[in-house]
């Protein structure tokens, strides 16, 4: 099945990339969730549109996630949690929990989309996490989990 994606999709492209993909995959997760619309002829000239406000977003977008990456280098996250006595979380910390951290620390508000955890953090402690600020600048940002 051939698609155009309108989103950033991991592992499979950019807006306003032609990709093609399994059937299933595209019918049943990427068209609706709306992160990619059917390939037509018709469709064929939104591409030059998508990429062309994407293009415009990035050029503007990297001077400004440079920046980000310099303020998220000097800030201190906390994340307060339930655990068990040997440090154990109930649970893990989750993208959406380490955006809501950041931004009650005083950062940036981040798309929890963006945030990648390499472990599943499940214990207290440090943990360095990666933000994927632009498809160029990638900013690291040391999570602190206590037990609270």
């Amino acid at each position: 099945m051939k698609l155009i994606l309108t989103t950033e999709v991991s592992g499979l492209g950019a807006p306003g990339d032609v990709v093609e993909v399994k059937d299933g995959y595209g019918r049943n997760y990427l068209v609706p969730r709306g992160f990619a619309i059917r390939w037509t002829r018709g469709a064929e000239s939104q591409i030059a549109s998508i990429k062309k406000a994407r293009a415009a977003r990035e050029i503007r977008d990297l001077g400004s996630a440079q920046e980000v990456a310099g303020r998220l280098g000097g800030l201190k996250v906390k994340l307060a949690t339930r655990a068990g006595e040997a440090g154990r979380l109930f649970g893990s910390i989750t993208t959406g929990d380490i955006a809501e951290a950041v931004k009650s620390a005083g950062g940036p508000q981040l798309d929890r989309r963006r945030i990648v955890i390499d472990n599943a953090i499940k214990s207290v402690g440090t943990h360095r996490v990666s933000v994927r600020l632009h498809p160029e600048v990638v900013a690291n940002l040391d999570v602190e989990v206590v037990a609270g």
